[in-house]
């Protein structure tokens, strides 16, 4: 208990020492000890990774995941230290709705059969979208993290620790300093009262203060030094930080181009697959009036039927031949169909049986297949 009693005394006149020394010089009463300008260096520039580091990481955890809510669900799993459940994506999500959409309005139809594909490629994309983020968290995200929560903590501590030492350090030559200068005065025993008696000459007492306080100054000097070095070590570190956050970059900018190449290909290959189906609205042939389309309408591709038709063996038939044009420029997937050129004129016709989607085109000698959506009936 008297170990105790004495040591938080002593600790207390530490704490007290500190802060008279801070205060002072914050006052400009108190001389301070200056690092070297290499040292200033290297804590300006923990500073700042510390600080980029942080912002890169928030700005790519707002990238992977925008939904605040998301993050901060994600934050308290991960300090409960507990798995996070499957999260749908948004487009995972987004092709669930389509694909019952379609379901419900029949994936027969053009439309339900579209958004069947659409829905199959939204999914794919969902999945492409989650493998990114899962790689981008583990090779980007955890080691900036890593940084911040510990490597940065072990800077910030010895940190914390130099400053102390160098208050230490600079209270003891503050002391030293007054101790020197009351030895120096020429009659100690003149300053004090009559009836004081002293048990020694009051120059040998300061003498007695002065060694104190240069051993004192030794000693905080020593500590100083050893405090000094382990900090610049770790704030040597730094550059090592950099190059694994550099091997980490390129990792992060991997898989963010892997993720765009999957998104482009699937987009492509539904492209593809809508160009040869048509998801424009059933067209009765024999209306006199032109066919109303939109741009959002009309496929940048071209559509093709689901069954196969060989054209060179149809007859057109006596009656229900009329005059179409072009509408857009159209290239035949196959030799069934028959290519078109905008605004160019072409006779068209329908056969029992056919999709309603298709009709018969013949230029000339050439006879093929030709989506309705790419034409306008004429009179």
């Amino acid at each position: 208990m008297d170990f105790s009693v004495k040591k938080l005394a002593s600790d207390a006149g530490v704490f007290f020492s500190r802060a008279v020394q801070f205060t002072e010089e914050k006052l400009g009463q108190a001389e301070k000890t200056e690092l070297d300008a290499h040292y200033e260096n290297l804590l300006a520039r923990a500073d700042s990774t510390k600080n980029w580091t942080e912002k890169i990481l928030h700005q790519t955890e707002v990238l992977l995941q925008p939904n605040p809510s998301a993050r901060v669900e994600e934050f308290l799993y991960e300090k409960l230290d507990r798995k996070m459940p499957a999260r749908t994506t948004n487009a995972e999500l987004l092709a669930q709705y389509m694909m019952e959409a379609a379901n419900e309005f029949g994936p027969g139809t053009p439309y339900g059969q579209t958004l069947l594909r659409v829905g199959e490629t939204e999914k794919r994309l969902g999945g492409a979208e989650r493998e990114f983020i899962h790689a981008s968290s583990i090779n980007f995200l955890t080691p900036l993290r890593s940084f911040l929560e510990g490597d940065w903590k072990s800077i910030s501590k010895e940190r914390r620790l130099l400053q102390n030492r160098r208050l230490d350090l600079d209270s003891c030559k503050a002391k030293l300093k007054k101790a020197k200068a009351a030895e120096a005065l020429p009659d100690f025993q003149e300053t004090r009262p009559r009836n004081y008696v002293l048990s020694a000459s009051a120059s040998a007492l300061w003498s007695d203060e002065v060694d104190k306080a240069e051993y004192e100054l030794r000693v905080a000097q020593t500590e100083f030094d050893r405090q000094a070095e382990v900090t610049r070590l770790l704030l040597e570190g730094i550059s090592s930080t950099h190059v694994n956050h550099l091997r980490c970059l390129h990792e992060f900018v991997e898989a963010q181009a892997a993720y765009y190449v999957q998104c482009y290909q699937h987009m492509l290959d539904l492209q593809k697959q809508l160009s040869r189906f048509s998801g424009a609205p059933v067209v009765n042939v024999d209306s006199t009036s032109p066919l109303p389309l939109s741009a959002a309408e009309v496929s940048s591709s071209a559509p093709a039927s689901s069954s196969s038709l060989c054209t060179s063996d149809v007859t057109p038939p006596v009656s229900g031949t009329r005059k179409a044009r072009a509408l857009y420029d159209y290239e035949a997937a196959d030799s069934s169909e028959l290519a078109l050129l905008a605004d160019e004129l072409i006779m068209v016709y329908s056969l029992p049986g056919m999709d309603p989607d298709w009709l018969i085109g013949e230029r000339g000698n050439q006879k093929g297949k030709v989506p309705v959506t790419y034409l306008e009936l004429l009179s």
